[in-house]
């Protein structure tokens, strides 16, 4: 979405006062707070969907 907008993460970053860590947080798929992702979302007119996913985690722990 922000390459159709001609924009960088940084300029969004700037446009929203989202933190460099929360952005960085956001780049290696870790959790951020569902108030960024409204923020993001009222900002490019789009639904949670369009922004993220969910993947359900496969690792199997060992239960003894």
């Amino acid at each position: 979405m922000l390459i159709d907008r001609n924009m960088y993460k940084k300029d969004l970053a700037a446009e929203l006062n989202i933190s460099s860590a929360t952005m960085a947080k956001m780049g290696k798929g870790e959790s951020v707070s569902m108030d960024v992702m409204q923020r993001i979302c009222e900002y490019l007119d789009c639904n949670i969907g369009d922004i993220m996913s969910f993947e359900k985690d496969t690792k199997e722990e060992k239960v003894d």
